[in-house]
């Protein structure tokens, strides 16, 4: 049975610690590598935050920006073809409207950018958060800088995070993190609890689920789903939203261990490239550099390498 790579990510802790940099991509036609090294873990506890109300959004023109914002991350798939590539809304992710606890919520998210991420080995501003979320959740095309989608979703983080504390990781940031069992993720066993828990919103083949021409669940796999540089790929970044949130209704209703085997059971199916490999020789020069963490990029399963391929899904670039 494959189970994720547990790899030391020891050298991007001390990157960050030392407040050394590795050589950047202008410097060297090295591509920078991605090392996992998440934001400070946000305080145990429920949150203490209250985003304002919907129906406290000003009438004016930062209302205005506001609201379209909020429509935009609701409803992603109105960039259809423009920046979005695939069939994800930022809400799938980002529960309530950005607005639930312990699924990443925006007013959590607003005070504590700019940061580092390991993920590009430098500190990033909020606007580039969201770009890189486009160009990996949404297998798309980011929206350039200073353009009305990236301002207006902008806009809508910061008056959720009306009255919150910048510089200050809150309870309810991020997900929860996912203690280990002692045992590994076990696919076989995610089969199960696919089976039992998921496929009755997100399909028996992860195809997700649709209202007429409106995608209500989101595929997990396939074309339609997150591509293979998405955060949500590695197993324990899954597991840490399962379990958390999942299934929608019931959080904290799975074991630690169904948590785990079943988000590496979804993430052990191909989905679009990671747009980094368009750049790099080889599958496994991609993976060298950018998949030494808890994911299966690069390994063999039921026969197959994943992610041995050209399928960039509907993204044209």
């Amino acid at each position: 049975m494959n189970t994720p790579r547990m790899t030391s990510w020891l050298a991007g802790p001390l990157v960050a610690v030392l407040g050394l940099s590795a050589v950047s991509a202008a410097e060297s036609e090295a591509p920078e590598r991605d090392y996992q090294v998440p934001l400070p873990e946000a305080p145990a506890g429920e949150a203490t935050f209250t985003p304002p109300a919907e129906r406290d959004i000003p009438d004016n023109q930062y209302g205005e920006m506001v609201r379209k914002g909020r429509d935009l991350f609701v409803n992603t798939q109105q960039l259809r073809g423009e920046n979005v590539f695939n069939d994800q809304n930022c809400s799938n992710c980002h529960l309530d409207a950005g607005r639930l606890a312990d699924s990443a919520p925006m007013w959590a998210s607003m005070g504590v950018y700019p940061a580092y991420r390991g993920k590009n080995d430098k500190v990033n501003t909020m606007a580039e958060r969201i770009q890189g979320c486009f160009t990996y959740s949404m297998n798309g095309v980011p929206p350039e800088y200073g353009s009305e989608t990236l301002v207006a979703l902008q806009t809508y983080f910061h008056w959720m995070a009306t009255g919150a504390p910048i510089n200050q990781s809150l309870p309810g940031r991020g997900y929860p993190g996912l203690e280990e069992t002692g045992e590994a993720p076990d696919r076989g066993r995610g089969a199960e609890v696919y089976a039992d828990q998921c496929a009755v919103c997100h399909g028996d083949n992860g195809q997700g689920q649709k209202v007429g021409e409106r995608q209500v669940f989101p595929p997990l796999w396939g074309d339609g789903a997150y591509n293979w540089g998405a955060g949500m790929h590695r197993v324990n970044t899954a597991a840490n939203f399962i379990k958390a949130n999942m299934p929608l209704g019931k959080p904290y209703s799975l074991t630690d261990q169904q948590a785990w085997d079943v988000a590496a059971f979804i993430n052990s199916h191909e989905r679009p490239q990671d747009p980094r490999r368009r750049t790099l020789a080889s599958v496994d020069e991609t993976d060298e550099i950018f998949h030494q963490h808890m994911g299966f990029y690069g390994d063999e399963i039921d026969g197959q390498r994943l992610g041995d391929h050209d399928d960039y899904g509907e993204n044209p670039r």
